[in-house]
């Protein structure tokens, strides 16, 4: 081989090197990450869930993508749709496996005397479920009702502050709206209806409220600081319901979604033009 061949045969080297390195980052390789939004709620259809403390039909059937009624009627749950610790959910056609409460076991009574009557041992009490729509067990005091502009279809916007995020109707982006402001400002309810989940049990959404305006639709407020409500109360639209947070997420935001029939929708559809 000549020296005059050498460069040429480096540059060649070089050239073949850069080739693969680049193809490589072109492909990621198949055990990549595959990263998923945690606003994505399409319906589930298969397998099950065994429901925990503290939930509901409603909160289970918005972390799924369901309509409740729809829920209910798969799984045979009748009115007032009380759900147990240990129940199994499903997602697909089949008999939900039946859940009753058991007594505790007891030891056997010691055996008595002929003339002794044998007295019927009485079951202990089964245990406190939650219901689906619990009363407030105490009253609740009233939280302040701000004066608001409705739409057309009676949607108020559910917090003061600029529009960071909007809704997609891909199954792997928001699934809502985010609004920016700043740290304990008032949430408020986007129209009438009931509280139907008030806590911090659905993963991606912090300290959440869920209200029920109808059987249609539910709207959902995210990120909170701190929750003003309770399952089960009636709120007015404009009422605050929570104070705006950063739970759940990384940065001061609401996250606020209308659902129909269980289905997202976009909420800049029903809301008022800004």
């Amino acid at each position: 081989m000549r020296c005059s061949d050498m460069p040429s045969i480096r540059w060649a080297l070089v050239a073949v090197l850069a080739t693969a390195l680049l193809g490589g980052c072109a492909s990621p390789p198949s055990g990549g990450v595959h990263v998923v939004d945690r606003n994505s709620r399409e319906r589930v259809t298969s397998g099950q869930y065994v429901v925990k403390r503290g939930d509901t039909l409603w909160s289970i059937a918005f972390r799924f993508g369901w309509d409740w009624r729809d829920l209910a009627r798969l799984n045979r749950i009748d009115p007032p749709h009380v759900i147990y610790p240990g129940q199994t959910i499903r997602f697909s056609g089949g008999a939900p496996r039946a859940v009753t409460a058991r007594p505790a076991a007891q030891p056997a009574p010691p055996r008595p005397a002929p003339s002794t009557p044998i007295a019927t041992p009485v079951p202990s009490q089964p245990p406190l479920v939650k219901p689906s729509v619990p009363a407030p067990s105490k009253p609740v005091a009233s939280t302040p009702v701000q004066p608001v502009t409705r739409s057309a279809s009676g949607w108020a916007w559910p917090a003061n502050g600029t529009l960071i995020g909007r809704f997609s109707s891909n199954g792997s982006l928001n699934k809502g709206i985010d609004i920016a402001g700043e740290l304990g400002q008032p949430v408020l309810a986007a129209s009438d209806g009931a509280v139907v989940y008030a806590g911090s049990g659905l993963r991606g959404y912090g300290e959440l409220v869920i209200i029920k305006h109808s059987d249609t639709y539910v709207s959902a407020y995210g990120h909170n600081r701190r929750l003003l409500v309770q399952e089960g109360q009636q709120v007015k639209a404009g009422q605050s319901i929570a104070e705006m947070g950063s739970t759940g997420t990384d940065r001061v935001k609401l996250h606020f979604e209308i659902r129909r029939q269980g289905k997202p929708v976009d909420p800049l559809q029903y809301l008022p033009k800004r």
